[in-house]
């Protein structure tokens, strides 16, 4: 009866933001829908503690919402006690079903709840498998640039409660080679993408267009800007695009996280236009999608393998032009370069130039009926 159910512990659940818990609600109820598995899938919530069951065929979905509050990000020390108290909270909520099941899957969101599911494995010997959908604490040290002394000892105890997982569910070849630097074989790695959480394409209907963006290239940036993304790089081409261009291509900021307040705080001090809106419900996101004439997606160097963006699989399916700030080695650029080259545009972290000239080049194609005159613009730069 065991190995035939299987606990999924993430983060936030819908309706509360998070692609983490969007993604899990989506594999959870493929587990149990195809595979027959009785699962129970933990995850936070912002609201009240709730259980729901679905059930099909075979297999049963039950999803448990554990009620946490939020917490300040920008501070560190809010960010520990937070981390502590929600991990804590949300192993008590999944013990008794993790009692039952014959394997336990867990995400890299929340931070560090492999320091919590590990110990306890020791005794209750279940199979465990790691979606490492974001590293910790490798993310705090890039987000530094340096290891302090404790981040040195998590990382050491990251790295010895790692080899006592039996399987890791990786998003891209990035995390893979990550995983390989620190030992860990490919006997033990499985490529499993996120898909888009939303189904998406050429027929899907846009939402209209915010005012005042008569005449506009309109560039958007979805989702979370968060520690790893760049900002740097477009923010100056951006305000160089209107203090000394065309000023024709309009950001749309429909984004949350410190870089978009970065972003934002930066644009208007420049008294540069821009477009920020809140973020739209998850069954009004696939016409979000396919409203501007194109997508920015930005990753900074040191968070390559670390993270991978999930906005990119939405964007490439909304099949419209993709502005990619970040590097080539990042499963971004693979999946951009692969699935839509040819109105794909790379940006290396740092070449404010050549995003400038882009913005150029976009603002100069605002009038095109069709993405094959973006293809020509590419050609040229």
């Amino acid at each position: 009866m065991s190995d035939s159910r299987l606990v999924y512990i993430c983060d936030w659940l819908p309706p509360d933001f998070g692609a983490v818990g969007q993604y899990s609600v989506l594999f959870a109820r493929e587990l149990a829908r195809d595979r027959g598995l009785h699962v129970t899938l933990v995850g936070l919530t912002s609201g009240e503690l709730t259980s729901s069951i679905e059930r099909f065929d075979r297999g049963t979905l039950e999803i448990v919402k554990v009620p946490v509050p939020a917490y300040d990000k920008a501070k560190t020390s809010a960010r520990i006690r937070w981390t502590v108290a929600t991990n804590t909270k949300l192993l008590r909520a999944a013990l008794p079903f993790i009692r039952k099941a014959g394997s336990v899957l867990f995400t890299g969101s929340p931070p560090l709840f492999l320091h919590w599911i590990a110990p306890l494995n020791v005794l209750l010997g279940k199979r465990l498998i790691y979606r490492i959908t974001d590293f910790h604490p490798e993310c705090a040290i890039a987000e530094r640039g340096s290891a302090s002394l404790f981040l040195k000892l998590v990382l050491t105890l990251t790295l010895f409660w790692r080899r006592r997982v039996d399987t890791f569910e990786v998003l891209g070849h990035d995390q893979a080679m990550r995983l390989g630097e620190i030992g860990v074989s490919k006997e033990r790695i499985v490529l499993k993408r996120d898909p888009s959480p939303i189904a998406i394409g050429p027929d899907t209907p846009p939402l209209a267009r915010p005012a005042q963006t008569e005449g506009k290239f309109l560039l958007l940036y979805s989702g979370n800007w968060g520690i790893a993304h760049d900002t740097a790089t477009f923010v100056n081409a951006y305000i160089q695009h209107y203090r000394q261009g065309s000023g024709t291509v309009l950001l749309w900021l429909n984004a949350i996280g410190k870089g978009a307040a970065t972003v934002a705080e930066a644009l208007d001090a420049a008294k540069v236009p821009y477009i920020r809106t809140d973020l739209v419900p998850l069954d009004q996101l696939a016409s979000l999608l396919r409203t501007p004439d194109a997508h920015l997606i930005t990753l900074k160097n040191a968070f390559v393998g670390y993270v991978l963006p999930s906005k990119v699989y939405a964007c490439v399916d909304s099949d419209l032009p993709v502005m990619f700030i970040g590097p080539t080695e990042s499963d971004v650029h693979l999946l951009c370069d692969q699935r839509k080259s040819s109105s794909y545009f790379h940006v290396d972290v740092g070449d404010s130039e050549r995003c400038t000239q882009l913005l150029e080049d976009f603002g100069a194609s605002q009038n095109a009926s069709s993405t094959k005159k973006l293809r020509l613009v590419r050609s040229s730069v």
